[in-house]
C-alpha cells in the first residue's frame, strides 16, 4: 500500500517553508538580481566607460564605476571600501533571508519589500566581489544638475525600502495595538 501522505514525503515538507513563509517572494530577489545584471552588461557591452547616451531631454544611460556606496559614498577611500561595503550587503542579506523564513504567510507587503531589497543588495554584491565596483548607469537630470547615477539594483533597493516605509504607514497602528499590553482589565 502507497502512503502518500504529505507529512512522510520530505521533499514537500522541505518545499512547504517555500509556501507558508515570505520565502515564497524569493522569485521577486531572483528577478531584481536577474534584470540588474542583464542591464549591466547590456550597458558594458554597448557602451565606453563614461560614454553617455540621450534617452530622453532629463535622461541618459551613462555607463560609470562606482567605488563606493550610495551616490558614490566613499569612493576614492583606497579600495578598502570594496571589501566593508560586501561584508555589510552580505550580512545584511543574511539576516533579511532569516526575516524571510520566519514571517508568516499572512504577511506580504513585508517580505516584497524585503525581497526587493536582496535583491539589489545582491546585485551590487555580485559586481563589487566580480568586478570590484558597481556598474551604474541611469542618469536622470534637470537643467545642469544631474542625480548621481545608479542601477537597476539600486532601484529595487529604493523599491523595497518605499514598501518598508508604506507598510509602517498602514500597519504602524496595527502593530502598536497588537504590541500594546492590555490595560483595559484593571
Amino acid at each position: 500500500m502507497h502512503n502518500s501522505a504529505p507529512a512522510s514525503n520530505p521533499s514537500a515538507s522541505g518545499l512547504s517553508i517555500f509556501r507558508q513563509t515570505g520565502l515564497r517572494f524569493l522569485w521577486i530577489s531572483i528577478l531584481s538580481f536577474a534584470l540588474d545584471q542583464w542591464s549591466k552588461y547590456a550597458v558594458m557591452d554597448s557602451l565606453s566607460l563614461y560614454q553617455s547616451v540621450q534617452v530622453l531631454p532629463f535622461f541618459n544611460l551613462t555607463y560609470v564605476h562606482n567605488y563606493g556606496a550610495a551616490f558614490s559614498f566613499l569612493d576614492s577611500a583606497g579600495g578598502w571600501q570594496r571589501w566593508f561595503f560586501t561584508a555589510i550587503a552580505m550580512a545584511v542579506s543574511g539576516v533579511i533571508l532569516w526575516w524571510l523564513k520566519q514571517s508568516p504567510k499572512n504577511q506580504t507587503l513585508l517580505p516584497v519589500a524585503f525581497s526587493f531589497i536582496l535583491g539589489g543588495a545582491l546585485g551590487n554584491v555580485y559586481d563589487r566581489l566580480v568586478h570590484g565596483y558597481v556598474i551604474d548607469f541611469l542618469d536622470f537630470y534637470v537643467n545642469g544638475y544631474h542625480w548621481p547615477a545608479f542601477n537597476i539594483a539600486d532601484s529595487a533597493i529604493f523599491i523595497g525600502a518605499a514598501l518598508l516605509i508604506i507598510d509602517m504607514i498602514k500597519n504602524g497602528n496595527k502593530n502598536k495595538k497588537t504590541d500594546a499590553p492590555n490595560t483595559s482589565q484593571k
